[in-house]
Order: structure tokens, then C-alpha cells, then sequence
């Protein structure tokens, strides 16, 4: 077991996404890592999405830019 990490979780897309982010928690938490917000400080961050349109793939860079500041200061 994992002792004091984190991780959290963002999807994007479809219900399918939302139930894959689900499943993946879970397994984190059964692990041992506390689950927080994604705009809280973690250890891990997931992003989960599709780039079947133009929306989620700019949102997916959107959200990568915006962890790699959480992830600077």
C-alpha cells in the first residue's frame, strides 16, 4: 500500500470515459492513495479523455498546461 499520496482525476467525453475514471479511482484507492480534487496538489494526476473532436482534444491541452502550472509552484 501507497502511504500518504494522491492522485486525482479529470475526464473528458463520453459516459464510457466517466465509468473508466471510475474503475481507475477505485483501483488508486484501493492502493492506498487518498483521491482529492484535481485542482488540489497530488501526486498523480489522470486525465482521462478522447480526441474523437476537435473540442475534447483543445480541452485536453487546456488541462495539461493548467497541471503543469499546479505542478511549478
Amino acid at each position: 500500500m501507497i502511504a500518504d499520496k494522491k492522485v486525482a482525476f479529470y475526464t473528458l467525453g463520453c459516459k464510457l470515459n466517466f465509468s473508466e475514471t471510475s474503475t481507475i479511482a477505485r483501483n488508486f484507492v484501493n492502493e492506498g492513495f487518498e483521491r482529492v480534487d484535481f485542482e488540489e496538489e497530488a501526486d498523480i494526476y489522470v486525465i482521462n479523455t478522447c480526441s474523437v473532436t476537435d473540442n475534447a482534444d483543445k480541452r485536453f491541452k487546456s488541462i495539461v498546461i493548467e497541471v503543469s502550472f499546479l505542478l511549478i509552484i
